[in-house]
């Protein structure tokens, strides 16, 4: 059983593979297992892999089961003390394998943890699906370190030190295969986006811990799979937004928080329309359809989850995010910090030069 198991979950993506395969065999040490799951391609993705890394494990889905269910089951086929979920469009750098072990080593109550997530497009700007560790605001929206809403900043080191967040990205994702099995792995529902958040929150509940560690670095293509600007990821975006909020809050926050929320979706479709974008106002009404029509099967996994667990849940902004962003300018990350819940940094690995 090799210590870290590196997964990718591959859909159709045979000239990523063969762009970024290479160089993460290269980067990433030893004692490490490279695992391709293929959610049922019709390219030539695993014959390419095996005639040219026939190192590299292969696992065949059968068919498209996203994201979520795709890594659960190619997940129940990998023995390793480390998961690292890392996406096909990813460029790894130095190290970045051994900072994350290092760190995950030294801190037994960390359950996940991600690097520093920067655009492979523009190599000094942070990547919107990660960037430097993700935060939660008070009605469920969220922003990372060095990215709010679209707006993302220019990595100066400004967010350099290793921090408690509330959500690790799945670009990227390292997690303790017993605590992956611990939480149930992701949730299958959500298919695609917001599913490393609520396996996060998840995690949070179980009394761990998720961290970012900037030391190690990685470049994000992103947009592979799904377009940016695409209705059915803005459904996927609002739906799931719904699901992770109902499944993880407590009693004493469920109803004010999805009632305001409900409300804040409706404004962002009555805003879709008037920009006569049709195709986004629809995908938002769709999302809330299929909440409700989910809400038997949310209300049961809901049961098995501990809301009232005595934890504190890091990385948790106590305000509404899009007030500041849009009212009151508030465009960087580090303009909210003095109100964010942020632990002083106490990590060893802060202490360290690269």
């Amino acid at each position: 059983m090799a210590r870290v198991a590196v997964v990718i979950l591959n859909w159709n993506g045979r000239a990523l593979l063969e762009r970024f395969v290479p160089l993460l065999e290269r980067r990433s040490g030893g004692d490490v297992e490279f695992v391709v799951a293929d959610n049922g391609s019709d390219d030539d993705s695993l014959a390419w892999l095996e005639a040219h890394h026939p190192e590299v494990r292969r696992i065949a889905l059968g068919r498209n089961y996203g994201f979520a269910e795709g890594y659960n089951r190619a997940l129940a086929q990998v023995e390793a003390e480390y998961y690292v979920l890392l996406n096909s469009d990813v460029e790894v750098g130095e190290r970045w394998l051994e900072v994350l072990v290092r760190f995950m080593e030294s801190h037994p109550r960390v359950a996940a943890c991600m690097p520093k997530i920067l655009d492979l497009k523009m190599r000094e700007r942070f990547e919107y699906a990660g960037a430097a560790g993700g935060f939660l605001d008070k009605y469920g929206y969220p922003f990372c370190r060095g990215r709010l809403f679209d707006v993302l900043e220019t990595d100066h080191g400004q967010y350099d030190e290793a921090v408690p967040v509330f959500w690790a990205s799945g670009a990227c994702l390292m997690v303790r295969a017993a605590d992956w099995h611990a939480a149930g792995g992701l949730d299958p529902a959500f298919f695609a986006h917001m599913e490393e958040i609520d396996l996060c929150w998840r995690l949070q509940l179980m009394g761990r811990e998720v961290w970012v560690v900037p030391r190690s670095r990685v470049w994000h293509l992103g947009g592979a799979t799904l377009n940016e600007a695409s209705p059915h990821k803005t459904y996927l975006n609002f739906r799931n937004n719904l699901y992770l909020l109902f499944k993880n809050l407590p009693a004493s926050r469920l109803l004010p928080v999805l009632t305001v929320r409900l409300l804040l979706d409706g404004l962002a479709a009555l805003k879709f329309l008037a920009g006569g974008e049709w195709g986004f106002h629809k995908a938002v009404w769709k999302a809330h359809f299929a909440f409700w029509r989910n809400l038997p099967r949310l209300r049961k996994i809901r049961k098995s989850i501990p809301h009232d667990a005595p934890v504190t849940l890091h990385g948790v902004y106590p305000r509404l995010l899009p007030a500041r962003f849009f009212l009151y300018g508030e465009k960087t990350f580090s303009s909210l910090r003095d109100i964010c819940q942020l632990d002083p940094p106490s990590s060893p690995e802060n202490n360290k030069t690269t």
